[in-house]
């Protein structure tokens, strides 16, 4: 049982340490969707952005507000949906500044305020890799032995209450 023991808890150790290297690497990969995400909202936003500056002092909250005061519907809502994209690229440009950070801060946000379609996303194009900066290994590491000393815990309960039961 030792012997079983014994491999199995450095099976869980070095897998703990791959798992927990490659976390980083799934950040990095979830910062640059939203990097992306926010490129393209601006460059939705610039031909609204040349016709505020047009007609509307480069004010584009004067140019929704004229579209939102408009009596045509259609003008009505296009003025919500140019609203909902300024609205989405300040909410990119937060996530973008907060992920911005070290790794503990970073994984703090995305437990926080992870957005479910981005996580989504950048889950079914992740490619695992492991980071060599001593951020990454040292959190490879420290997430590793928890991983383990879990394993130790359920191991030992485990072995206890088959102790327990056997010797009834």
């Amino acid at each position: 049982m030792d012997f079983v023991r014994g491999i199995l808890d450095r099976i869980v150790l070095v897998a703990g340490i791959v798992a927990a290297g490659c976390i980083p690497s799934f950040i990095a990969q979830y910062r640059q969707r939203v990097g992306g995400r926010l490129d393209q909202v601006i460059q939705d936003l610039a031909p609204f952005q040349e016709i505020a500056n047009q007609f509307h002092h480069g004010s584009l909250q004067e140019l929704i507000l004229h579209h939102l005061a408009s009596p045509d519907s259609t003008f009505h809502n296009e003025g919500a949906a140019i609203q909902a994209m300024v609205n989405s690229a300040e909410q990119l440009r937060r996530a973008l500044e907060a992920l911005n950070t070290d790794l503990f801060h970073q994984l703090v946000y995305l437990i926080a305020k992870i957005d479910p379609l981005i996580a989504r996303a950048t889950w079914e194009a992740f490619l695992p890799s492991f980071n060599l900066t001593a951020e990454s290994i040292i959190f490879a590491f420290i997430v590793g032995v928890i991983v383990w000393l879990a394993f130790f815990a359920v191991w030992y309960v485990f072995a206890r209450l088959i102790r327990i039961l056997t010797a009834r």
